[in-house]
Formats: structure tokens, sequence, C-alpha cells
């Protein structure tokens, strides 16, 4: 079938050519046999020879010079205007394609000049008109998405250096007010301590966020894989946030199938086990269960994030892995992040062969991981 998408062009071809070269054969044909060979050899002869005596030679040497020029030469002469009379013609013939090119030529130009009009190319170019047209249409999305993470990017930027001040003040009033009073009673003394520690711990985040914003996209992710233990990386993850888990009444539930090894990129994984926690603590209601599922299937093994919160709309869930964009529109300077977590996620995932995914309903929201298993245990052997 693709073999086929120009049948018309190559049809088209076809005959132009059969049609010059029967021209042309014709042509040469009826000189040969009309000039040369044919009824009109003696006129043809008595006219040439007349026009060499016009030129002050006598009838014996006109008539010798015109065997010498035509009647000994006839068949070289009669090839040399049959190809000079076919290049003329397919000269002429071809100029139909030159404008195929002259047109594909201008679609090339608003592709490249983001031209907001459709391409339009003869009836015989369409399989190509419609390619163009495609690579046209994606060429924008792609240009479009940028400029959107660009401006969340700036976006984010701004409110960022925005959210810094809150903090930074809190802590240079509490100081002041600590460095003030140094007979202060000792429970105010503490409070004020506690609020400036903890303002001091928001801003060390947004800083953080700071450099994850500058180094997202100037690096490259290099993998650097090895036999690893899925049981061990992500109970040893869950420990790592038992702190945080505790401070917002929440038990994390692990439930995971003995033995299930993979072949990762350990650091990096553990990078997207750790933002898809840090996700689940930001968006869960208070005092309810986070579960951390593993089991493998086939040749995957599945590994499911569940968080019980505020159902995602489902024109939400279809960004959440987009760079720079945060679910929480409201840009809660308690908890809102870059927005790079679930896109660095998403990335990682996939260099791994794999895919990530989000289901929302009003009982749970689901961040699923799903790895390749079985070729893991193949490259073990």
């Amino acid at each position: 079938m693709k073999n086929n998408k120009y049948r018309s062009l190559k049809l088209k071809i076809m005959l132009q050519t059969i049609g010059i070269t029967s021209i042309i054969a014709f042509i040469g044909y009826c000189i040969y046999s009309v000039l040369i060979d044919g009824i009109f050899q003696e006129p043809f002869a008595n006219l040439m020879v007349s026009l060499f005596q016009n030129l002050h030679m006598d009838e014996e040497s006109a008539i010798l010079v015109y065997r010498t020029i035509f009647w000994k030469n006839k068949t070289m002469i009669l090839t040399c205007m049959f190809i000079i009379m076919y290049l003329i013609s397919f000269y002429l013939g071809m100029s139909k394609f030159t404008d195929y090119l002259d047109e594909v030529g201008k679609g090339i130009d608003m592709i490249l000049n983001d031209s907001s009009e459709l391409i339009k190319l003869p009836e015989e170019l369409q399989p190509l008109e419609v390619q163009m047209n495609t690579i046209k249409n994606n060429l924008r999305d792609q240009r479009y998405a940028a400029a959107q993470s660009e401006q969340r990017k700036n976006d984010l930027v701004v409110y960022l250096a925005h959210d810094l001040k809150t903090p930074l003040t809190s802590i240079v009033a509490y100081l002041s007010l600590l460095d003030e009073a140094p007979d202060m009673p000792l429970a105010q003394r503490a409070k004020y301590t506690g609020i400036s520690l903890e303002k001091a711990k928001r801003l060390g985040e947004l800083i953080n966020e700071f450099f994850e914003i500058t180094r997202y996209n100037l690096q490259n992710i290099t993998l650097e894989r090895q036999q690893i233990s899925l049981n061990m990386l992500l109970e040893q993850l869950v420990d790592e946030f038992y702190p945080v888990f505790k401070e917002k009444n929440i038990v994390c539930r692990v439930h995971i199938e003995e033995d299930i090894e993979l072949f990762v990129d350990a650091e990096r994984m553990a990078r997207v086990f750790d933002n898809l926690f840090r996700n689940a603590i930001s968006y869960s209601y208070e005092e309810t269960p986070i579960d951390v599922i593993a089991k493998t299937s086939d040749q995957t093994v599945r590994i499911t994030v569940r968080n019980q919160g505020k159902e995602i709309a489902e024109h939400k869930l279809n960004h959440l892995f987009e760079k720079f964009y945060r679910l929480d529109e409201a840009r809660s300077t308690n908890t809102g992040g870059a927005g790079l977590g679930l896109a660095i996620a998403k990335e990682i995932v996939e260099l791994h062969g794999g895919m990530i995914q989000a289901v929302s309903n009003e009982r749970y929201t689901e961040f699923i991981v799903t790895l390749p298993y079985m070729e893991t245990n193949n490259e073990k052997e």
C-alpha cells in the first residue's frame, strides 16, 4: 500500500515520457522518410543544390557538396536532429514536474514561517501534502507547548522569588525580637526559635526549587544500571519519610511481593518514588493511609502509590506530568513546588523503558509505575 502512494504521479511521468518519445520518433521518421528517402528526396536535393549554386558554385560542385554534406552523413544528421528535438521536447515536458518542486518548496517555506494556512499541493502529490501538513501541525504544537512551558517556568520564578520574601521576613523579625529581648521568658523564646527554624526550612526548600528549575533540561540523564532489590529500595524510602508521615498523622502501608529485583539506575529510581511519596503526602487528607503496592505480572512489575485526597479532574490528570505544572492553582506557599517532580519522574521511568500514569476518583488517587521485569532477569543471567 505504501509503495502505491504516488501511483498517479508515476503513471503521469510514464505516459508523458512515452508521449514525448513517440512524438520525437514520429517526427524523426517523417524527416527521414520525406526529406531524405521519401517522395521529397529529389525536390530537397534540387533545393540544396540551387542554394549552393547561388553561392557561386557550378552545378557539378554543388551536387558534390550536397552529396558530401547530406547524402553521406544523412544518418548522423538525422540522429543529431533527433537528439536536439528530444532534449527540447523533454525540457518543455519536464516543466510540469519542476512546478511540483516549486509547490513543495512553497510548502516548506510555510512550515518554516509557521503559516496558519494549510499546505496545498497538486493532486498527484496528495500523500506528500498530508505528510507536510502533519509535520507543520506537529511543529506548531511543539512550539506552543515549549512557549507554554517557558511561560510557566517564568511565572514560577516570579512566584518563588516573591515567596522567598515571606519566610525571610519572618526569620528576620523573630530573630530581631530574640536579639532585642535577651531576658525573654524561655517558653516564648522557644516558640520564636521554633517558628524561625520552620521558616528557615521552608526558605531552604524554595532555594532548592530554584536550583531544580535551573538544572532542568540543562543536564542529560545517563543511566547507571545495576541489579537492585525493589523491596529494599521502597522500604528504605518509607523509613526515610517516617518523620514526615508522623507529622501529618499518616500511616504508610507497604504491600510488596517478595524478591522483586530490577536492573535499573538505583539513584534515579529512588528519586522517582521520592517524588511520588512527596506528592502523595502533599495532597493526602490528614490521618489517612498511603499505600505502596508492588507486584509482578508477566514481563513487568507494577508499583502503585495510592493516597486518599481530593479527586483530580480528568483534564488536570493529562497535565500532571508536564514541566512546571502544579496542581494547586492557588500556589500554596506551604506545599507548592516547582512542578518538576512528576515531569522528572516520567522522564526517568521512560528512560528505563517503562511508563507512569495517574488515576483519580472520589475515593483515592493512584500513581502507577510499570517497569520491565523479565528482561532484567535475563540480563542478570
